[in-house]
């Protein structure tokens, strides 16, 4: 447990995943200089299936220029004035209007809808509803299954997949039912650059490197001042 909390918790600020997060973040930073709100003052970010403390962890909370909208299935407690907790689906953002938001951001949720049709209906709403765009998702070709911590678990035939998670405890020390195992297997469809392309067309992509291999990819549409 020690090697994959210092590999891949989020939550451990020495750990390595948390570092990667941290260098991504602070390119992201650079981008939103670039935007300029168009409602006042405000600048309003729709964060598609993220968190509070993710933003409270990088001093977010103490900034009243900037609004964040935290989308989930599930509605949580937020503690900020400036961050507010709603229900929807990324895939149906029918609640709101073309370019509601200044930004919308998302970080490793694209990859979690079960299909590629779902991914497109995101990607087609997240470019719908803001007039700038930042959304990152692991590189399907990177050697490392990041959700799994297991070398190109990625490619491996459904039967295997399943054998591993339910029978074995080599993803992350846990051993899952085969009922959770399948629908994790179904739920995480990884992206390429030549997706991430066909996704975003309009779009940059940020890619971050480890080993001199794309370890995660960014598709960011950033209109300047």
């Amino acid at each position: 447990m020690s090697f994959t909390n210092e590999l891949a918790d989020y939550n451990n600020k020495k750990s390595l995943a948390n570092r990667f997060r941290d260098r991504r973040f602070r390119f992201f930073e650079n981008q939103l200089k670039k935007i300029a709100p168009k409602k006042g003052a405000v600048l309003t970010i729709l964060d598609v299936g993220g968190t509070e403390s993710f933003w409270v962890n990088r001093g977010y909370h103490k900034n009243p220029d900037i609004h964040i909208t935290l989308l989930n299935l599930t509605k949580a407690e937020t503690q900020h004035d400036n961050m507010e907790s709603v229900v929807g689906n990324a895939c149906d953002l029918s609640e709101y209007s073309d370019n509601t938001f200044d930004l919308v951001f998302s970080n490793s949720v694209i990859e979690h809808l079960y299909s590629y049709e779902n991914q497109e209906l995101m990607a087609k709403e997240v470019q719908r509803v803001g007039e700038n765009y930042y959304i990152q998702t692991p590189n399907k070709y990177f050697f490392i299954e990041p959700h799994y911590l297991l070398p190109y678990f990625q490619f491996l035939p459904r039967k295997t997949k399943l054998f591993v998670l339910s029978k074995t405890r080599l993803s992350r020390g846990n051993k899952l039912s085969m009922e959770k195992a399948k629908d994790k297997v179904a739920e995480i469809q990884l992206l390429s650059l030549k997706d991430m392309n066909h996704l975003f067309p309009r779009a940059k992509i940020f890619k971050e490197k480890f080993l001199g291999m794309n370890k995660s990819l960014t598709a960011y549409l950033i209109n300047e001042k």
